[in-house]
Parts: structure tokens; sequence; C-alpha cells
């Protein structure tokens, strides 16, 4: 196969990654990664790298509208990043020294648990400020909804920072964004409205990612030649996914179908890694 051609499969492949990953609220890294090391036989820990990029890639475009529109908590995603980079460079040296079929199995798991994640329905719960830390450290904040601004309130800080460090762990070790468990750790655990939760979570993705993009661009697992159609290919799947979604009024039945996919590729990953074929 020339390397035009695998340029152009990559790309097509990471267009399709970034629209379903788009779609799923999952981000293409989860298409990207069993992609390049099931259908064209990619090393893990290249795959890896170049969904890293992909994710900076993505998380920066989308994180500047939800800054500039106030719904993303600034304060908070900066604070929980100290937990989640040290967890990113943890589990990206951790990556290098565990064998490929072990995180391959990993990976498989936590993406059928992403997916459902991402069906899971989504309910807006405002609670009042309650925790000391919250006050001290002055996480509590607003956002705008229908002309109208929303003080909402930040709850068990010392959990939701643990949890943040095992998604830094998860991130750097699978180089997927972890969307999934920030979301579930602002959400589930602090007690933040949801669309503060998911706006704040892709703020902080990019330097996630790029904490854990560091130690394998050190080891030579960033291949600009991979990564450059990658990182166009999702971006470019990721805007059509978008446009699909404002204009679709049948979003929850899309989310569905390609949950579906998510959670075949999930099986087949563990299926090799199981079988020590990747």
């Amino acid at each position: 196969m020339s390397v035009a051609v695998l340029t152009l499969i990559v790309l097509a492949g990471s267009y399709v990654a970034g629209l379903v990953g788009s779609l799923t609220g999952l981000g293409g890294g989860v298409v990207i990664i069993p992609l390049l090391t099931l259908l064209l036989n990619v090393n893990i820990h290249y795959a890896i790298g170049a969904s890293l990029i992909s994710v900076i890639a993505t998380s920066s475009g989308s994180a500047a509208a939800y800054v500039k529109e106030g719904i993303t908590n600034i304060r908070l995603g900066m604070f929980l990043e100290i937990a989640t980079t040290i967890g990113a460079m943890a589990g990206a040296m951790l990556a290098l020294h565990i064998q490929t079929s072990v995180i391959a199995v990993i990976f498989g798991l936590i993406l059928i648990f992403s997916a459902f994640m991402s069906l899971k329905p989504k309910k807006e719960q405002i609670h009042e400020p309650k925790s000391l830390w919250a006050e001290k450290l002055k996480l509590n904040s607003s956002y705008p909804v229908n002309d109208q601004t929303v003080r909402y309130g930040v709850q068990n800080v010392g959990g939701g920072f643990l949890m943040m460090l095992f998604a830094g762990i998860i991130s750097g070790l699978l180089g997927i964004g972890s969307g999934a468990l920030k979301v579930v750790a602002m959400d589930g655990i602090m007690r933040i409205p949801f669309k503060v939760s998911t706006t704040t979570s892709n703020f902080m993705i990019g330097v996630t990612a790029a904490a854990s993009a560091v130690v394998y661009l050190q080891r030579g697992y960033i291949d600009p030649g991979l990564s450059m159609p990658v990182v166009i290919g999702v971006l470019l799947g990721a805007l059509t996914g978008s446009k699909i979604l404002v204009n679709s009024s049948s979003s929850k039945g899309l989310r569905w179908v390609f949950a579906i996919i998510v959670t075949f590729l999930a099986g087949q990953m563990i299926y090799n890694g199981w079988n020590h074929r990747i």
C-alpha cells in the first residue's frame, strides 16, 4: 500500500471517527484507535499518539466557543486540571511499560462505559452552595439560560478531584479525552449542572491530552505523517456532526445507532486484546 493511499484511508476513517465522536459525545479518539489498530495494524502506541493530537485540536476549537458564551467554569476547570494533568502524565508513562494487549482490553471496557454514559438522560440540576472548600476556592459560579443568569454551587470538591485524577490516568493510558469520566466527576459527584460540566470537561480535555502527548512525543510515538490526516479528518467529521445535531430532530436515535457501533468496536478491542492480537 502506497503512502498516498494509506493517507487517504486514514483521512476518511478519521472523518468518520470525528462524526461518530461528535454524535455520541465521546470524541473521535474512541474510533480512531480501533480504526488504526484493528484495520490498519498500526502499533497501539502510535495510534494513541495520533489520537492525543486530534483531541488537543478538537478541544481547543470547541472550548473557545463555550468560554465565549460564558458557560464554562474556567476557575473550576483550572483547579481540576491539576489532578488530570498529574494523572495524564502518570497514565502515559504507565502505558509505555505494560503490554499492548492489556491496554486494548482496558480501552474496550472504558469504551463500553463511555457509550453507556452518552445514552443516559441528561438533567439540569441546580444545587445551592454547601461546600466550604468550594467557597474558599471560589468555585461556585453562574451561567446564562434564556437571557437569565443561573447561579449554582459546587459540592464534594475532594471526591471530584480524586475522580479527575483517575480520569487523567485513563486519558494518558488510552489516548482519549475521558470526557465521560470527567462528566461523572462534575455532574455526579460535584453536582454541577450538566451543561456546565460538559463544557468545562471540553475545556479541560485539551490540556490533559497535551500533558500525555509530551510523554509520547519524547518516546517517538507521535508520527507527523499519521497525526496530520487524523487531525484534519477528525476536525471535519466533528464539524459535520455538530451541524447534524443542530438540524436533526432525532439526535437521540442517532446517538443510539452510533453508541451501538462504538460498543461493537469496544468488543473487537477486548477480543483482540484478550487473544494477544494487538
